[in-house]
Protein backbone atom coordinates (compact mmCIF):
# COMPACT_ATOMS: atom_id res chain seq x y z
CA UNK A 1 0.00 0.00 0.00
CA UNK A 2 1.21 3.99 -0.93
CA UNK A 3 0.70 6.44 1.00
CA UNK A 4 -1.21 9.52 -0.94
CA UNK A 5 1.69 10.65 -3.33
CA UNK A 6 1.86 13.68 -5.54
CA UNK A 7 5.21 13.51 -8.16
CA UNK A 8 7.28 16.17 -6.54
CA UNK A 9 4.76 18.74 -7.92
CA UNK A 10 6.55 18.04 -11.51
CA UNK A 11 5.93 20.62 -14.11
CA UNK A 12 6.10 20.12 -17.29
CA UNK A 13 9.69 22.02 -17.01
CA UNK A 14 10.84 19.25 -14.57
CA UNK A 15 9.90 16.15 -16.97
CA UNK A 16 13.60 15.07 -17.41
CA UNK A 17 15.01 14.69 -21.07
CA UNK A 18 12.69 16.98 -22.79
CA UNK A 19 14.23 19.68 -25.01
CA UNK A 20 13.51 22.29 -22.67
CA UNK A 21 16.15 20.89 -20.08
CA UNK A 22 18.36 23.86 -19.00
CA UNK A 23 21.99 23.60 -19.52
CA UNK A 24 23.14 21.89 -16.62
CA UNK A 25 19.97 20.41 -15.49
CA UNK A 26 20.87 18.01 -12.46
CA UNK A 27 18.90 14.79 -12.59
CA UNK A 28 16.37 13.97 -10.18
CA UNK A 29 17.57 11.21 -8.07
CA UNK A 30 14.96 10.30 -5.19
CA UNK A 31 16.47 7.52 -2.35
CA UNK A 32 14.96 4.32 -2.39
CA UNK A 33 15.29 2.81 1.21
CA UNK A 34 14.88 -0.94 1.58
CA UNK A 35 13.57 -1.11 5.24
CA UNK A 36 11.53 -4.31 5.78
CA UNK A 37 13.59 -7.04 7.05
CA UNK A 38 12.34 -8.63 9.85
CA UNK A 39 15.49 -9.77 11.36
CA UNK A 40 15.39 -13.49 11.43
CA UNK A 41 19.16 -13.98 12.95
CA UNK A 42 18.43 -10.98 15.34
CA UNK A 43 15.68 -13.25 17.17
CA UNK A 44 12.85 -11.53 15.22
CA UNK A 45 13.72 -7.76 16.28
CA UNK A 46 12.78 -5.67 12.42
CA UNK A 47 15.94 -3.61 11.68
CA UNK A 48 13.93 -0.98 10.93
CA UNK A 49 13.67 -0.88 14.77
CA UNK A 50 16.63 -1.30 16.09
CA UNK A 51 17.79 1.43 18.26
CA UNK A 52 20.78 4.05 17.14
CA UNK A 53 21.47 7.03 19.82
CA UNK A 54 17.64 6.32 21.07
CA UNK A 55 15.97 6.36 17.90
CA UNK A 56 14.70 3.81 15.36
CA UNK A 57 17.21 3.29 12.57
CA UNK A 58 15.45 4.07 9.84
CA UNK A 59 15.85 7.44 11.04
CA UNK A 60 18.83 7.48 10.60
CA UNK A 61 18.81 5.83 7.15
CA UNK A 62 16.49 8.13 5.85
CA UNK A 63 18.63 11.26 7.26
CA UNK A 64 21.68 9.97 5.09
CA UNK A 65 19.74 9.75 2.15
CA UNK A 66 18.23 13.77 2.42
CA UNK A 67 21.26 15.25 3.93
CA UNK A 68 23.11 13.55 1.12
CA UNK A 69 21.35 15.19 -1.50
CA UNK A 70 17.79 13.22 -1.99
CA UNK A 71 15.17 15.89 -1.86
CA UNK A 72 12.47 12.88 -2.19
CA UNK A 73 12.56 9.47 0.03
CA UNK A 74 10.87 6.34 -0.63
CA UNK A 75 10.68 3.99 2.38
CA UNK A 76 9.98 0.19 1.75
CA UNK A 77 8.83 -1.51 4.86
CA UNK A 78 7.45 -5.25 5.84
CA UNK A 79 8.29 -6.51 8.95
CA UNK A 80 6.25 -4.48 11.73
CA UNK A 81 5.35 -2.45 9.44
CA UNK A 82 2.49 -0.24 11.56
CA UNK A 83 4.85 -0.26 14.58
CA UNK A 84 7.29 1.48 12.66
CA UNK A 85 5.06 3.90 11.11
CA UNK A 86 4.19 4.97 14.60
CA UNK A 87 7.14 4.93 16.12
CA UNK A 88 9.53 6.28 13.60
CA UNK A 89 9.72 10.17 12.97
CA UNK A 90 9.68 10.25 9.12
CA UNK A 91 7.97 13.42 7.62
CA UNK A 92 7.67 13.47 3.83
CA UNK A 93 8.67 9.89 2.46
CA UNK A 94 6.42 8.00 0.96
CA UNK A 95 5.75 5.11 2.82
CA UNK A 96 5.65 1.64 1.14
CA UNK A 97 3.93 -1.51 3.16
CA UNK A 98 5.71 -4.68 0.97
CA UNK A 99 3.26 -7.48 1.89
CA UNK A 100 5.50 -10.10 0.32
CA UNK A 101 8.72 -8.75 2.55
CA UNK A 102 9.57 -12.43 3.86
CA UNK A 103 10.47 -13.40 0.34
CA UNK A 104 13.46 -11.31 0.25
CA UNK A 105 14.94 -7.78 -0.48
CA UNK A 106 13.45 -8.92 -4.18
CA UNK A 107 10.34 -7.63 -3.90
CA UNK A 108 10.93 -4.22 -1.57
CA UNK A 109 12.92 -3.38 -4.58
CA UNK A 110 10.58 -4.13 -7.14
CA UNK A 111 7.95 -2.28 -5.55
CA UNK A 112 10.37 0.53 -4.37
CA UNK A 113 11.13 1.23 -8.40
CA UNK A 114 7.43 0.53 -9.63
CA UNK A 115 6.24 3.65 -6.84
CA UNK A 116 9.00 5.56 -8.46
CA UNK A 117 7.48 5.42 -11.93
CA UNK A 118 5.87 8.54 -13.98
CA UNK A 119 7.26 10.89 -11.21
CA UNK A 120 9.81 12.97 -12.91
CA UNK A 121 12.29 11.18 -11.30
CA UNK A 122 15.78 10.04 -12.82
CA UNK A 123 17.18 7.89 -10.88
CA UNK A 124 17.30 5.93 -7.51
CA UNK A 125 19.96 5.58 -5.05
CA UNK A 126 18.99 2.72 -3.04
CA UNK A 127 20.58 2.14 0.37
CA UNK A 128 19.87 -0.35 3.14
CA UNK A 129 18.54 0.36 6.63
CA UNK A 130 20.66 -2.45 8.06
CA UNK A 131 23.78 -0.67 6.84
CA UNK A 132 23.88 2.79 9.50
CA UNK A 133 27.81 3.16 8.84
CA UNK A 134 26.96 4.57 5.24
CA UNK A 135 26.12 8.31 5.99
CA UNK A 136 25.56 11.41 4.21
CA UNK A 137 28.89 11.72 2.86
CA UNK A 138 28.46 8.48 0.65
CA UNK A 139 25.13 9.69 -0.10
CA UNK A 140 26.32 12.86 -1.66
CA UNK A 141 29.13 10.67 -3.74
CA UNK A 142 27.44 8.42 -5.84
CA UNK A 143 24.32 10.72 -6.23
CA UNK A 144 26.79 12.87 -7.91
CA UNK A 145 27.59 10.60 -10.45
CA UNK A 146 24.11 10.40 -12.24
CA UNK A 147 24.45 12.34 -15.61
CA UNK A 148 21.47 10.88 -17.12
CA UNK A 149 18.45 8.47 -16.76
CA UNK A 150 21.30 5.65 -18.37
CA UNK A 151 23.80 6.08 -15.19
CA UNK A 152 24.71 3.51 -13.78
CA UNK A 153 26.78 3.52 -10.24
CA UNK A 154 27.77 1.92 -6.71
CA UNK A 155 29.56 3.10 -3.70
CA UNK A 156 33.13 1.69 -3.64
CA UNK A 157 35.30 -0.03 -0.19
CA UNK A 158 38.78 -0.31 -1.31
CA UNK A 159 37.65 -1.16 -4.83
CA UNK A 160 34.85 -3.91 -4.04
CA UNK A 161 30.98 -2.50 -4.85
CA UNK A 162 28.65 -2.07 -1.94
CA UNK A 163 25.49 0.34 -1.36
CA UNK A 164 23.98 2.78 -2.02
CA UNK A 165 23.88 1.73 -5.67
CA UNK A 166 22.71 4.41 -8.24
CA UNK A 167 20.60 3.00 -10.67
CA UNK A 168 19.23 5.41 -13.92
CA UNK A 169 15.64 5.73 -15.24
CA UNK A 170 16.78 3.16 -18.10
CA UNK A 171 17.76 0.23 -15.71
CA UNK A 172 14.48 -0.16 -13.52
CA UNK A 173 12.83 -2.31 -15.94
CA UNK A 174 16.11 -4.85 -16.02
CA UNK A 175 16.91 -4.68 -12.48
CA UNK A 176 13.19 -5.23 -12.03
CA UNK A 177 12.65 -8.44 -14.05
CA UNK A 178 15.98 -10.26 -12.22
CA UNK A 179 14.68 -9.18 -8.55
CA UNK A 180 14.44 -12.29 -6.88
CA UNK A 181 14.58 -13.51 -3.59
CA UNK A 182 17.51 -12.16 -1.58
CA UNK A 183 19.62 -11.76 -4.13
CA UNK A 184 18.45 -7.98 -5.58
CA UNK A 185 20.20 -6.41 -7.95
CA UNK A 186 23.15 -8.33 -7.71
CA UNK A 187 22.38 -10.56 -11.02
CA UNK A 188 21.60 -7.89 -12.87
CA UNK A 189 24.48 -5.72 -11.89
CA UNK A 190 26.47 -8.97 -12.13
CA UNK A 191 26.22 -8.40 -16.06
CA UNK A 192 27.05 -4.89 -16.23
CA UNK A 193 30.50 -4.78 -14.40
CA UNK A 194 32.23 -2.82 -16.84
CA UNK A 195 29.05 0.00 -17.04
CA UNK A 196 28.85 0.78 -13.28
CA UNK A 197 30.54 3.97 -12.27
CA UNK A 198 32.44 2.92 -8.74
CA UNK A 199 32.56 5.38 -6.28
CA UNK A 200 35.40 5.32 -3.95
CA UNK A 201 33.53 5.69 -0.39
CA UNK A 202 35.50 4.19 2.19
CA UNK A 203 36.98 7.21 3.33
CA UNK A 204 34.37 8.40 4.75
CA UNK A 205 31.72 5.21 4.96
CA UNK A 206 31.51 1.63 6.98
CA UNK A 207 29.27 -0.88 5.01
CA UNK A 208 29.27 -3.66 7.58
CA UNK A 209 25.84 -4.42 8.29
CA UNK A 210 23.71 -5.45 11.28
CA UNK A 211 22.84 -9.01 10.70
CA UNK A 212 23.35 -10.86 13.66
CA UNK A 213 23.61 -10.49 17.66
CA UNK A 214 27.23 -10.01 17.78
CA UNK A 215 26.28 -7.15 14.94
CA UNK A 216 24.49 -5.42 17.61
CA UNK A 217 28.21 -4.06 19.12
CA UNK A 218 28.50 -2.08 16.10
CA UNK A 219 25.31 -0.06 17.02
CA UNK A 220 27.12 0.28 20.23
CA UNK A 221 30.10 1.88 18.63
CA UNK A 222 28.21 4.67 16.49
CA UNK A 223 26.04 5.10 19.18
CA UNK A 224 28.80 5.85 22.05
Amino acid sequence: MTEPYEPHGARESDVPGGPDDPPGHTPVVAGLLLAAGGGRRLGGRPKALLPLRGRPLVEHAVRALREGGCRHVHVVLGAAAEEVRARAELPGCVLLDNPDWETGMGSSLRLGLASLMDTGTEAALVSLVDQPGIGAEAVNRVRAACHSPASLAAAGYEGRRGHPVLFGAEHWPGVAASANGDQGARSYLRTRTSAIELVECGDVADPSDVDVPADLQFLDRLGS
